[in-house]
């Protein structure tokens, strides 16, 4: 015998045998065998081999089988999809079936098989099962609307179906409305640009009395739908507030949330003196403490909630302090919630309550949530001053515990204690001393040193301390040693004659044994300060430090407004907007509370940017990328230079230069070509004398900057546009313009503090750009800029800064500085603000240039809708440096020729041509670099058009 026996088997395999089952003319042989099907599915076999087979059975009353058939069929139509169209006839039957649970079921599949190929033949069903009698059916059409759109969009809108689902807001069943409602927010979703929730107070009006009947997830639906919408007046607020108060007595926390977002929001537009406003804060309160009764998860969701609500309205729950107190048996994430929450309710009235607390919190045995104990009351004593005092003595009576982390905490609250109160509460120094050996982590001992240095005087052995500290310098992380650096240089300038060596020792252990870069700057600074100008460093080191803010960790204003329109999604949880953390295609739309009044006042929009104009569309600037950071980042070395700018210098800022000979000596020449180094150097009057002055300032009137008489040039200035928001700067908003006027440069801007600290301490730099633009003076704002305060500067530019080739050309990349952190934008500048007044050609030059330059050289842009005819378009462009050479009129058509120079000697040659009568002009430029002809050619438009 051979051995093809091993090969040939008489067992058919699992898959024949469900075959033949699934073909039998027993019924209930058939759903045994469909059921065993969808096991094998769904433990992950390949059961598609059966697809023809199980679709046959689909042919039945059966309710039960019929379900299994097609969760079969959901799962295999993407891999078969020349198959699932052999089920397309069954679901047009089964859509007219008489059982209503029969015809959804078949609109829920329908809805669930995502093959392009099928979609088409499934919308007649859809149709009729939108308009379907019962309202089950109808409720599972209109999710059924959302899935297809997801599919075949244009399908959807073709069809109409976006019509009647709008219509289905009006239906007379709940659910069909919540769904409907559900539907339409993720179409919405998806295309923020559409407007499909067209909310009128009609539609209001319905979801209102549909959300009292509807299951929780189709009124939580129809609360956040709600929550988009922007009522008209305080009075549909209120009516709309009362309408949505009883959802808070739900038992679903999600429907409570839901609620409080919307209530949250509209409050906003209520008046503080009505007494339904405080009806309604006394409303909030109960529910949001029983969401704290529930299981750790959901307490911990609620917590971050009540965080952000405790922010923007602390009057809430200024009662509730006790049900944020900690249970012996919180998880630590709670734990360290309600203390964050606890601080942010601390106030006059029940500080003594929450001392008592957080001093019990400090025996505990978790490490964590002590530490974050201790700070807690540090930061208690900053925020309630009445509770400084008794602040101070507990954090005495933990550090006499000895117990070591407890010690470190404290030190370091208590060195923020002595910043918000100095001269007030020294008298603890001897007792912190006492602790200097237990000291291990770098926060501490830093904090220390802090202490040390900045108390020398009260201190006798405040040499020895330090030294003490020296001896392990290199040890050290750079946190202690930047610390024990400048410690050491504020002792030495308290008592000079003892610790000449001591100074000497750190200054060169910083400068020449140290490989970090900032220890070395600063013992540079240090060195160079002491060596040259005692007196200056004493102004500089020991100079008056600012009183720190109470809370230093607030939400900025704008996100906190942000995430409170994102109450109970995860937007809530991260503290951060959505667009922070969801990536894809779908369109992230910021949302904001609705203004304040009642009044027809609509949230502030830039105005359109003309053509050619820097417009909203900015260049996004990472500043991650090399040449960016680089040259960015010496915003520190010192204020460029006031005065007429030199073009010979290698330093174009004039920027205190530590390397002497610049960067750019490094790098080697610059290459030629567009904005090469053939600088023209502005005339002196170049810049004006009021350089980085607020506009407005008596200085601007000596050029008569606003009546236009000094104007000389009445060059084109496009409207301010925002430039960098204030939710990308931490509460700084800065918007602007360029302007050219008298032959210099300037940009206008307005800065604006929507933060809650005060803003000092401004500088500005340009990274390297085309035309070498950078500032020609500081960017001086005279007084600290408070709150909600803008302030309008003019900073006068130069053209000699470095040059490197941008895209687009006229594409400039800021830095702007303050005492909070460094901000990067990015704005396109008009092209305009760089055409000389020394731009006009004599008609021999102009000639030859035009003859000489290759004809490969010329460009042709048409301008439409330009309705000046060629004096007065000839006399506006004068006005921004655009010089007509010579005039022609060639078979009816005005002929302008006319010459323009850039700031780095460029010249470009235009020939315009306007039929009269003819609102389109036609344009001819050449020019020996032809990458600017664009630009030139956007100005142009830019300056005709306004």
């Amino acid at each position: 015998m051979t051995d093809s026996k091993y090969f040939t088997t008489t067992k058919k395999g699992e898959i024949f045998e469900l075959k033949a089952e699934l073909n039998s003319d027993k019924k209930e042989k058939k759903k045994e065998a469909v059921k065993k099907v969808i096991a094998s599915m769904t433990v992950g076999k390949d059961v598609s081999a059966l697809f023809p087979d199980v679709v046959n059975c689909m042919q039945t009353d059966n309710l039960e089988l019929k379900k299994l058939v097609y969760l079969y069929l959901m799962n295999y139509a993407k891999s078969q999809p020349d198959m699932a169209i052999m089920a397309v006839n069954t679901f047009v039957k089964d859509c007219e079936d008489p059982n209503p649970l029969i015809r959804a079921l078949a609109v829920r599949t329908m809805g669930c098989i995502r093959v392009d190929k099928i979609t088409e033949y499934l919308c007649e069903p859809l149709r009729k099962c939108l308009k379907d009698e019962d309202p089950y059916v109808r409720k599972t059409a209109a999710v059924c609307v959302a899935k297809l759109h997801d599919i075949n969009a244009q399908l959807v809108e073709d069809q109409g179906f976006l019509d009647t689902l709008k219509d289905l807001i009006s239906d007379s069943n709940p659910m069909v409305v919540a769904n409907a409602v559900a539907a339409l927010s993720e179409i919405a979703e998806s295309h923020p640009s559409s407007n499909l929730l067209d909310l009128n107070p009609q539609s209001i009006n319905k979801l209102l009395t549909a959300l009292n009947e509807c299951t929780e997830w189709g009124q939580i639906f129809i609360l956040d739908c709600l929550a988009n919408y922007t009522p008209k007046d305080d009075r549909e607020a209120q009516s709309i507030c009362e309408r949505v108060t009883p959802r808070l007595s739900h038992a679903n926390s999600a429907v409570v949330l839901s609620a409080v977002k919307v209530l949250m929001k509209f409050m906003e537009m209520l008046s503080k003196d009505l007494d339904y406003y405080g009806t309604l804060l006394k409303k909030l309160a109960p529910p949001l403490v029983t969401l704290l009764s529930a299981e750790p998860e959901l307490q911990y969701v609620a917590l971050r909630n009540i965080n952000l609500i405790v922010q923007k309205r602390p009057e809430i729950l200024k009662h509730e302090m006790k049900v944020f107190f900690v249970k012996y048996n919180d998880p630590i994430y709670v734990k360290l919630e309600k203390l964050d929450i606890m601080i942010r309710l601390a106030s006059q009235a029940n500080i003594a309550q929450v001392l008592a607390e957080l001093k019990e919190y400090a025996t505990e045995v978790d490490v964590d949530f002590v530490r974050k104990a201790v700070r807690a009351i540090g930061r208690c004593a900053i925020k309630v001053e009445q509770s400084a005092e008794r602040c101070v003595s507990t954090l005495l009576d933990l550090i006499q515990t000895k117990v070591n982390y407890v010690v470190q905490e404290a030190i370091v609250v208590i060195k923020d204690i002595f910043r918000k109160y100095p001269n007030k509460y020294e008298s603890v120094i001897a007792t912190l001393c006492e602790n200097l050996d237990s000291l291990d982590e770098p926060e501490a001992r830093a904090a220390m040193i802090w202490i040390v240095g900045e108390y020398a005087e009260r201190i006798d052995n405040a040499d020895e301390l330090l030294e003490s500290f020296l001896e392990g310098f290199h040890d050290e992380s750079t946190q202690v040693q930047l610390q024990l650096l400048t410690a050491i240089v504020k002792l030495f300038l308290k008592k000079p004659t003892e610790t000449q060596e001591l100074v000497q020792q750190v200054l060169s252990l910083a400068t020449q044994d140290s490989d970090n870069p900032d220890l070395r700057d600063r013992g540079y600074i240090y060195w160079r300060l002491l060596s040259t100008d005692p007196v200056a460093a004493k102004e500089v080191v020991l100079a008056e430090k600012p009183l720190i803010s109470e809370e230093t960790d607030l939400i900025e204003p704008t996100l906190l407004d942000e995430l409170i329109c994102y109450i109970g999604t995860l937007a809530s949880v991260y503290h951060k907007p959505p667009s922070a953390f969801v990536e894809g295609g779908r369109g992230v739309v910021h949302k904001s509370l609705p203004p304040r009044t009642a009044s027809s006042e609509s949230t502030e929009s830039p105005e359109t940017a003309p053509p050619g104009a820097p417009s909203g569309e900015q260049p996004d600037v990472i500043p991650a990328q090399g040449d960016l950071l680089g040259d960015l980042l010496n915003l520190d070395l010192g204020p460029p230079v006031s005065g007429p700018p030199l073009a010979t210098s290698s330093v174009q800022m004039g920027a205190v230069d530590l390397l002497g000979g610049g960067l750019d000596s490094l790098m080697g020449d610059e290459p030629e070509g567009i904005g090469g180094p053939n600088f023209v150097t502005p005339p002196a009057a170049a810049v004006p004398a009021n350089l980085g002055a607020p506009m407005g300032s008596g200085l601007s009137d000596l050029f008569d900057l606003t009546s236009g008489v000094g104007t000389l040039s009445g060059s084109y200035v496009a409207p301010k546009t925002v430039w960098l928001p204030a939710m990308k700067a931490k509460g700084l908003e800065i918007s602007g313009t360029f302007t050219r006027q008298v032959g210099s440069i300037s940009m206008d801007l307005q800065l604006t503090n929507k933060a809650l600290q005060v803003m000092t301490d401004f500088a500005i730099q340009f990274n390297r750009n085309s035309f070498g633009l950078a500032p020609a003076a500081p960017l001086q704002v005279h007084a600290p800029l408070s709150p909600n305060q803008t302030v309008e500067l003019s900073l006068p530019l130069s053209t000699v800064g470095s040059v490197m080739k941008m895209e687009p050309l006229n594409n400039l990349q800021v830095a702007v500085k303050n005492n909070i952190d460094v901000f990067y934008f990015s704005t396109l500048y008009p092209l305009h603000i760089l055409f000389v007044e020394d731009g006009k050609m004599d008609r021999q030059t102009f000639l030859a240039t035009w003859k000489d330059i290759p004809n490969e050289n010329e460009t042709q842009f048409q301008i439409r809708d330009c309705p000046l005819n060629a004096e007065a378009a000839s006399s506006r462009l004068q006005g921004s440096n655009i010089f007509t050479v010579a005039k022609r009129n060639v078979e009816g058509q005005d002929m302008l020729y006319q010459s323009l120079k850039l700031t780095n000697g460029i010249w470009v040659l235009a020939e315009l041509r306007i039929q009269p009568g003819n609102p389109s002009f036609t344009l001819s430029l050449k020019c020996r670099a032809p990458e600017v002809s664009q630009h030139v050619y956007q100005a142009y438009e830019t300056i005709l058009k306004n």
